[in-house]
């Protein structure tokens, strides 16, 4: 990531992104294949939990494995965003801020 003057998206916004709609954060983010790719896991876990599940388990029990991907899901997008705000943060202080904290940068 390239020191840019636009900062990266809010990760809380990806975070209340990925919770409503499972995929969006990572479209936000502009990763949308591994969005699809979660999605993807997703169904066919849900599918396959709902398979071997007993008859008389809960919804929530029966898909626990689409469930499973969609948490995963969430805190993938939530720490990719996080990282990228870290790395931007650190990028502008570098660039503002090394003439006064006296630590030069390695060259």
């Amino acid at each position: 990531m390239t020191s840019s003057a636009t900062a990266p998206t809010n990760p809380y916004l990806v975070l209340g992104a990925a919770i409503v709609l499972p995929g969006s954060g990572h479209v936000i983010l502009g990763v949308p294949v591994r969005g699809l790719q979660f999605l993807f896991f997703m169904v066919i876990l849900a599918w396959v939990t709902a398979k071997i599940a007993p008859s008389d388990a809960s919804f929530v029990g029966r898909h626990a494995g689409g469930f499973l991907i969609y948490a995963l899901s969430i805190l993938d997008a939530y720490k990719i965003a996080r990282i990228r705000t870290a790395k931007w943060v650190h990028n502008a202080q570098r660039d503002g801020d090394s003439a006064q904290s006296g630590i030069e940068p390695h060259t």
